[in-house]
């Protein structure tokens, strides 16, 4: 099958974009890699009747320095955080999580904003922004606002954007040079969307220590403080806080969850034991 009949148009800025997305011109979408949208069109089960491609808006590229934030471009793909041609300012968190994202065809065309506005549960970046407590930087009519990380995913692909608006980038704190990160995916074979993940950060020097549930049914569960989960070694600690994501006990998806985040943390702690 392939997609219904649809106009298209290419801007060169937001506001240009924006201008083309109005009731009056039906139901237009913006897309950038396209790696979510295209395969549902050709499927219809998307219709719109224009897409608003964004890739050639070179300010949705940009990674820059904001004191110590870092701000990427929704456009960016995950190949360039993949092959370090971004600045990383997370220590190699990004560049690993970049890696593991199904296959190359889909990371060389892949964006790190069209995940995140796709918001698919058991995606990558949906669940590392909400370890990094990133705030979301949007676009529209009524000017920018900007998203925080725990507001940003409503429900299964549902997020606060607005039809009309553009999620422009991200913005994060800078992990520090004493950060430490673990990120473990549960799925069936390397590539693959995951049944289960598990994040943790632990950054000192920032006074951050965050551990995420994340690939459950809606938003990713986030425990803003981390720190007993990282010092005490007891699996029991982990039991209130999968309670708390909604997972229903001694279940397959509450046994996976617990082993995704007690790896995460196991290689926190065996970070902190080798340092190099």
């Amino acid at each position: 099958m392939k997609a219904a009949i649809y106009d298209y148009a290419k801007p060169s800025g937001c506001s240009d974009a924006i201008a083309l997305v109005t009731p009056s011109e039906g139901m237009a979408k913006f897309v950038s890699g396209s790696q979510s949208l295209g395969p549902m069109m050709n499927l219809r089960l998307a219709q719109p009747d224009m897409l608003v491609d964004l890739r050639g808006i070179a300010a949705l590229r940009e990674c820059r320095h904001e004191g110590d934030h870092a701000l990427l471009g929704a456009a960016i793909t995950h190949a360039a955080i993949e092959d370090g041609k971004i600045d990383d300012a997370t220590r190699g968190l990004m560049q690993h999580v970049a890696r593991g994202i199904a296959y190359r065809a889909v990371r060389n065309r892949g964006t790190l904003g069209g995940s995140l506005a796709h918001a698919d549960p058991a995606a990558d970046w949906i669940n590392t922004m909400c370890a990094l407590d990133a705030e979301f930087l949007v676009t529209g009519p009524d000017g920018a606002r900007t998203v925080a990380a725990g507001d940003w995913m409503i429900g299964a692909f549902t997020t606060a954007l607005d039809a009309d608006e553009i999620l422009t980038g991200v913005r994060f704190r800078r992990l520090s040079p004493t950060a430490r990160w673990g990120y473990y995916k549960v799925n069936r074979k390397p590539g693959e969307f995951a049944d289960a993940i598990g994040v943790c950060i632990d950054d000192a020097q920032a006074g951050v220590c965050r551990a995420v549930i994340g690939a459950i049914d809606g938003p990713p569960h986030a425990i803003v403080n981390a720190r007993e989960l990282i010092d005490d070694a007891n699996p029991a600690r982990l039991d209130p806080h999968l309670l708390a994501a909604g997972l229903e006990p001694m279940s397959y998806e509450y046994q996976v969850h617990r082993v995704a985040l007690q790896r995460a943390i196991a290689i926190v702690r065996e970070y902190s034991r080798n340092p190099n």
